[in-house]
């Protein structure tokens, strides 16, 4: 499956546009890493903590979006963009969503 940010792909035709897929998680902090964090707060730094739930969380929402292109027979998908937004206290979703399509 190619999936890209662009609305083309280079060398590739789009032949047909299927249409709106996407893929989500929702997360939710842990007490450990909400006191790491503090910590990191109190002396500066990146909270590598968070910056791995977030890229674990960004890969699950794109391999959900996969599966659902393929389920509608895409072998692409274009346009590629990602939305976050809190859902409750200490919870977050993170939603993939692009357009599906068939190239050759």
């Amino acid at each position: 499956m190619i999936v890209v940010t662009t609305d083309t792909i280079a060398n590739k035709k789009i032949v047909r546009t299927i249409g709106w897929v996407k893929g989500s998680t929702i997360r939710a902090r842990h007490i450990g890493s909400d006191i790491v964090a503090s910590l990191r707060g109190i002396v500066g730094g990146e909270i590598v903590e968070y910056s791995k739930m977030m890229g674990e969380s960004r890969e699950e929402a794109i391999a959900r979006l996969v599966e659902d292109a393929e389920a509608q027979g895409a072998n692409a998908v274009v346009g590629l963009k990602f939305s976050t937004s809190l859902v409750m206290q200490n919870a977050s979703e993170i939603l993939a969503y692009g357009t599906a399509v068939v190239v050759e």
